[in-house]
Parts: C-alpha cells; structure tokens; sequence
C-alpha cells in the first residue's frame, strides 16, 4: 500500500557541507521509485508517495553515496507519525507567537534521562526542554543562537537527531497533505 512519507536529513547545504542540489536529490528519488516528490527549501526535507519500497531508507542512504559522495542521517516516517510528533509539542502556544522560537529534534531513538537532566539544568531566561520517545522540543524565547540550552543540546545528547523549527515542520506537513493517493 502506498504511504505519504517525510524524509528529514540533517546536515545538508549547511555553512557550505554537505552540498546536495534538491533537483538531483529529487531525481535521485524518483529513479529509487518514489513519486510525487517535493522538498521544501535546501535543507534535506522532502515528502513522497511510497510504493511499498522494501529496504527503503538503505536504498537511500546507497544512493546518496554513489551519486553524491555522503549519506547523512535520515529520519524516514510516515505523514502520520511526523504530525503526531508536531502535535505532541507542549510549547504549541508559545509556537503559535512565534515559530522559530520553538524547536523539534526528530530522535533516532530515546534519550537517556542523564542526558536529559544535565541539559535541563542549563536552561535560563524562559528556555524549557521537554520529551517524548521521538522527539525533544526546545523552546527558546531569545532565538536559537543566543540559547546555552541550545549549543550544549548538539553535543549534550548522543542520539542521533535532526532539528526543525515549528515554522518549518508546519510547512513540511502542509506540503506533505498537498499530495494525493
């Protein structure tokens, strides 16, 4: 059965690493199978229709490296899961004022609680972190660069992660539901 799917790499055109075109990176897709697809902006996000691909994220993660030399993390999940993870965020009013301000890192996997509390006890002037088994959710009222929060949590959390703003999961999910079955 065929699933709309969001794709998140984390890492790509970012300060000149990485460089990956979203017309090639469209391609690449298409010629793995997928239909349907669009990215949004030139950050590693992209929605598709999903034929049922067996081994679809290896098949991926073989392509990058062939056609462009490296294969970042990726989270692959069904439209369904990426909305439930956008709708558990708990900072959803503070987001409503202002999105860029509330972050969401997609996780590989559950952080270990150590790792959380050492984070959390570095979280001044309105920052606040929270979690779920999928997701942590940063709210930085003072902006992401000027966040201590922040700049510990790349380092301070050892599970493999990618992080988009409110502003840009909305986005990505309304593009996703523009695509029909």
């Amino acid at each position: 059965m065929s699933k709309i799917k969001v794709l998140l790499l984390r890492g790509v055109n970012v300060s000149g690493a990485n460089r990956l075109p979203m017309p090639e990176f469209r391609q690449m897709l298409l010629e793995l199978g997928l239909a349907q697809i669009q990215t949004h902006i030139q950050s590693g996000n992209a929605v598709f229709v999903d034929p049922a691909i067996a081994d679809l994220q290896d098949k991926i993660t073989a392509a990058m490296k062939d056609r462009f030399g490296f294969a970042p993390a990726q989270f692959l999940m069904d439209l369904t899961e990426f909305d439930a993870i956008v709708a558990a965020n708990p900072y959803a009013k503070q987001a409503a004022a202002d999105g860029s301000n509330v972050h969401i890192y997609f996780l590989a996997g559950p952080v270990p609680a150590a790792q959380i509390s050492a984070l959390t006890n570095l979280a001044k002037d309105g920052e606040a972190l929270a979690q779920t088994d999928r997701a942590l959710y940063l709210l930085a009222p003072n902006g992401l660069n000027r966040s201590a929060l922040a700049a510990k949590l790349e380092t301070g959390i050892t599970v493999a992660k990618t992080a988009r703003n409110v502003t840009s999961a909305h986005a990505i999910a309304a593009l996703a539901r523009t695509i029909t079955l």
